[in-house]
């Protein structure tokens, strides 16, 4: 398996989001360390930086960085003005970064610690266990963004393209998709309830609530498919399905495992399970010539290939396969043939 390592640091360095103090609730009974003569925000993240890298927390500085930020209403510290950076913090505030690093220091992500986080461009409230959207994934939405504009436009249509995501998870890939293309409608399916609850949430916190349908489902039951029908057939079908390889599920980083929902991570023996399913239902759910679009690992491209080759029934073809910002084989575009 792939180090997550670099994983973990995209989402560190990823885009942060204004929070004031809405983050994680504080638990009763957090360690608190001596802050005796620390006042500043520099001389704040100084010290976290410090008992972050003695407990061995990744990212050291740059969870520091975001947390105190966050506490003093900035995206970013790059982004404080430096007269912010050097003034004394308010009792409160020092007691807020203390709080929420003792969260960091037992391992939460710091998605989860701030409460929200960006994905596009687009602020979204996080909270466990709903998964975190990854960096990759937004080159999944970039992709697919490119396939809708490419596409013709049929003579005489009014609407734009009827979008099923599998696993919403938060909503970052339907909302993105919304938010980008104004004439979309997007069903957004998920077997967890946080999940469909915080994608509505988000929805309705960026005014996309009207065009998106929340429907709590498992793509992996007998005849869960027959739910979507009265929507009719779809445009397209994207998803960043769990495709973790069993085995590999005790080699993620504390911050996943610990924190983040495994049924939307964990794939099954050969992180296939979900993607089989979605595959399988494809005919049922799209239009003739609609298209798939999965992030996947990178050992499944070839999985995936020859899964379908064994499936000529169900008329997919994998068009093709694009590798993410690392240069693995990462995204998959299939494609419906006519009957």
């Amino acid at each position: 398996m792939e180090s997550w390592g670099p994983m973990l640091r995209a989402l560190l360095s990823g885009p942060g989001r204004r929070g004031g103090t809405r983050g994680w609730a504080f638990r009763s009974g957090q360690p608190h360390l001596p802050l005796a003569g620390l006042s500043s925000a520099t001389e704040l993240v100084n010290h976290w930086t410090g008992v972050f890298e003695k407990r061995g927390i990744p990212e050291a500085r740059e969870s520091s960085e975001y947390i105190v930020a966050h506490v003093l209403g900035a995206k970013t510290f790059q982004s404080l003005r430096p007269a912010l950076r050097t003034q004394p913090l308010s009792p409160q505030q020092l007691q807020c970064i203390q709080e929420l690093s003792s969260c960091r220091l037992q391992r939460m992500p710091v998605q989860y610690i701030l409460g929200e986080w960006d994905f596009k461009g687009l602020s979204l409230k996080m909270a466990p266990p709903v998964f975190i959207p990854r960096p990759e994934t937004e080159e999944l939405v970039e992709w697919v963004l490119e396939e809708v504009v490419q596409r013709p436009r049929v003579e005489g249509a009014q609407d734009g393209p009827l979008i099923l995501e599998v696993g919403c998870g938060s909503g970052a890939i339907a909302l993105s998709l919304l938010s980008q293309l104004p004439e979309s409608r997007v069903i957004a399916v998920d077997k967890g309830e946080a999940a469909i609850s915080l994608t509505h949430e988000n929805a309705q916190r960026l005014r996309l609530q009207d065009r998106i349908w929340m429907v709590p489902l498992d793509v992996t039951l007998e005849g869960s498919w027959t739910h979507l029908l009265p929507w009719g057939p779809v445009d397209l079908v994207v998803s960043n399905p769990p495709y973790v390889f069993h085995q590999d599920m005790e080699q993620l980083a504390p911050e996943i495992r610990s924190y983040e929902d495994v049924a939307a991570l964990d794939g099954g023996e050969e992180g296939m399970d979900v993607i089989a399913h979605i595959l399988a239902l494809a005919p049922q759910l799209l239009k003739d010539s609609g298209n798939i679009f999965l992030e996947v690992d990178p050992r499944q491209p070839e999985l995936v290939s020859r899964w379908l080759q064994s499936r000529p029934d169900l008329d997919l073809q994998l068009v093709a396969v694009r590798r993410d910002f690392c240069g693995r084989p990462r995204f998959l575009h299939i494609r419906r043939s006519g009957p």
